[in-house]
């Protein structure tokens, strides 16, 4: 018996080592399994060159390039178009061509409108201008706005167009956040315009653009089918948010972030919180699910409105700069290239992914 005893233990011993290593094999099979959202994932272009913005006119695809091209993508085929600016764009950070989209009668005008900054001596500003595609290339043709204080960061730069058919701009607080809660200053605002450039008459404030204030630096807008009004917004250092936009309201920066809150101000509908940044951009709706593209938290984020819930819709493409929905595709476009990402072969990539 006594000669047994260490053979029966080496058995039960190796026994438990296949176990073990059967157990660590299943787990690590599991974690390399690629979920499905990520295997759904189609790349529709790639080497792109710090891209801002998506657009869609028919079945082509328009993604701006912060060095100052237009990208068309339709039919497997990839055009880089020249834009042709009246001032010289800006190379600083965070600057350069930045929002984009199409008028609505684009397919027989040709006409779209552009946020870019541009450099004037020492100095630089953002305007906001209508580009003309003339023969493949993008002439700027008419001037909406000029000299929108620039800074060093904090542009802001997202352009969309409303159910009410106004351009809805966002602008940064161009890192002086006094700014935000001037309403004789456009900067750390949501401006409103008539597609022509003029003042809307129903604007909250007479005589001015001005159509929210007290932000900080907002990238996204999009609207629900319900008509309500969504922007996200880069916090300082954390305390990103998600806001319900309503006319006139003040939304507190510098006076309040993340969920403080004071009279008069409008806290967010989501923050990330005083521990945590999502550096949001690029905003779309969907019924009352909101996504986001997420830069700093390298993400394509989920907001459910209605239950308040937040979750992560996929987080293996690094930066993300913009999202775009289109019928039952979700198209979303890295921003590794931006300096500030960890650049893979082939970035920056435009995606598609059903939902």
């Amino acid at each position: 018996m006594k000669r047994m005893i260490p053979s029966l233990l080496l058995a039960i011993l190796m026994c438990a080592a296949c176990t073990s290593t059967k157990e660590k094999d299943e787990r690590m099979a599991k974690q390399e399994e690629p979920s499905k959202v990520t295997s759904n994932v189609e790349i529709i272009a790639e080497q792109l060159r710090t891209p801002w913005s998506i657009e869609k006119s028919d079945t082509a695809l328009y993604v701006t390039e912060r060095p100052g091209n237009i990208v068309k993508i339709m039919e497997g085929e990839v055009e880089r178009q020249q834009v042709l600016l009246k001032k010289e764009l800006s190379t600083a950070p965070e600057a350069g061509l930045l929002g984009f989209v199409l008028a609505p009668d684009f397919t027989t005008t040709h006409i779209a409108y552009a946020y870019y900054t541009y450099e004037e001596g020492s100095t630089q500003f953002n305007r906001v201008v209508t580009l003309t595609l003339i023969d493949n290339k993008w002439q700027e043709t008419d001037l909406l706005i000029d000299r929108i204080q620039s800074g060093t960061y904090h542009h802001g730069g997202r352009l969309k167009i409303g159910p009410d058919r106004k351009l809805y701009v966002t602008v940064g607080d161009a890192t002086q956040p006094s700014l935000a809660q001037d309403l004789d200053a456009l900067e750390g605002k949501i401006l409103r315009f008539n597609l022509d450039g003029s003042i809307p008459n129903d604007n909250p404030f007479p005589r001015s653009y001005v159509y929210s204030y007290g932000h900080r630096n907002p990238q996204g807008l999009a609207w629900a089918t319900d008509g309500t009004m969504y922007a996200s917004e880069h916090g300082n250092a954390a305390n990103d948010e998600i806001n319900i936009i309503e006319k006139g309201k003040n939304y507190g920066w510098p006076l309040i972030e993340g969920i403080d809150k004071q009279q008069h101000m409008v806290t967010p509908l989501f923050t990330s919180g005083s521990a945590k940044t999502w550096a949001p951009s690029g905003i779309a709706v969907v019924d009352d699910q909101l996504y986001a593209a997420a830069l700093r938290g390298t993400a394509v984020l989920t907001f459910d409105a209605n239950m308040k819930k937040q979750d992560v819709l996929l987080s293996e493409f690094g930066r993300i700069r913009d999202v775009f929905m289109d019928g039952s595709y979700l198209y979303f476009i890295s921003n590794n290239t931006d300096g500030r990402g960890n650049p893979q072969p082939d970035d920056d990539k435009l995606y598609r992914i059903p939902l």
